[in-house]
């Protein structure tokens, strides 16, 4: 059997652990049920022992566990303080984790789990996703990871993360593929009803920039931003009265928000067409000029690459207005 090692982390969320034991218990039992020998033989580690709720399976310390094939890194409590604070409540994982890596391991995280991942430096250089409204921070905190806002699955190196919430299935499933076979992993997922077809997760996201920097300039930019995108206006025309040279502006804005002032702008109309199209019954026309746009096609490209749908997908999907 495979061993799999659930990290028990502290502030994580039980709901992220339940779905990863459900969706390995699940395989071994069907396989069972053929005739077949278990798959997977899960193991929690923790800090310690006495606060793990799953007594079900066999429980070590950290400083006591053996060495890994799959480890597994769950989802933080968003209600559950600051995610530094969550990264530092587990710092005694990391050697561990990155020990286990170098060794052979393949490690995974789940949802806002990237965060513990990527403090081990082991996502450095590589590609990954998180919960769509934690993307900002990942790609803020640690600039050296190629953050993947829009994807539902990455996998580079031995290492895989997933966006958030039900994004947790549709990597255990990839998991559940390369470890079993395609056969399971599709027994599985009718088992739990996940479309296994989802590739983006960039249409559930909102646009929720960062403003907890103390640079009143970027402020002011970000404030113009705002107030002015709806107008067919470029960056320069916007913030060209800003005192400071173009290239010290972008690397100030950078260092603050976690992107570029062209992607801030961009993404600030794409976030006020979306809610247009939520909202109102405005043709696909008067979404685009009232969101800054002047050039239809020009405006789907953007809003397909940047949402993953069309104007007219998003609109069947969300308008919240739609008479029957």
């Amino acid at each position: 059997m495979i061993p799999v090692t659930v990290m028990y982390t502290r502030q994580c969320r039980p709901l992220s652990i339940a779905a990863i034991l459900d969706v390995f218990e699940s395989v071994n039992s069907a396989l069972l049920r053929r005739g077949e020998n278990a798959a997977f033989d899960i193991q929690l580690v923790s800090h310690d022992t006495e606060n793990v709720i799953h007594n079900k399976y066999n429980t070590l310390r950290v400083k006591d566990a053996a060495n890994a094939k799959l480890i597994l890194i769950p989802a933080f409590k968003s209600d559950d303080g600051d995610i530094k604070d969550n990264i530092n409540a587990n710092l005694e994982l990391i050697p561990w984790i990155m020990k286990q890596y170098h060794q052979g391991a393949e490690v995974a995280s789940f949802c806002t789990g990237a965060f513990l991942l990527a403090a081990t430096g082991l996502l450095n250089g590589k590609k990954a996703t998180t919960h769509v409204l934690a993307t900002y921070d990942l790609a803020r905190n640690f600039p050296q990871i190629d953050v993947q806002p829009e994807e539902v699955v990455t996998h580079d190196s031995g290492i895989y993360t997933s966006g958030g919430a039900t994004n947790t299935f549709h990597l255990l499933l990839y998991l559940v593929e390369k470890y079993c076979s395609r056969e399971v992993a599709v027994q599985i997922a009718k088992l739990f009803a996940i479309d296994m077809d989802r590739d983006r997760q960039n249409y559930f996201a909102t646009f929720l920039p960062t403003k907890d920097h103390t640079d009143t300039l970027i402020a002011t930019a970000q404030q113009r931003m705002e107030e002015q995108y709806n107008k067919s206006a470029t960056i320069e025309e916007i913030i060209g009265d800003i005192p400071s040279s173009r290239r010290n502006f972008v690397r100030r804005f950078k260092h603050a928000t976690g992107i570029t002032p062209i992607e801030y702008l961009q993404r600030t109309r794409l976030e006020g067409a979306k809610k247009l199209l939520e909202k109102t019954n405005q043709s696909i026309s008067e979404v685009m000029y009232n969101s800054g746009y002047n050039d239809v096609k020009s405006f789907r490209q953007l809003f397909k690459k940047g949402v993953g749908l069309t104007p007219k997908e998003y609109r069947d999907k969300f308008n919240i207005i739609r008479t029957n």
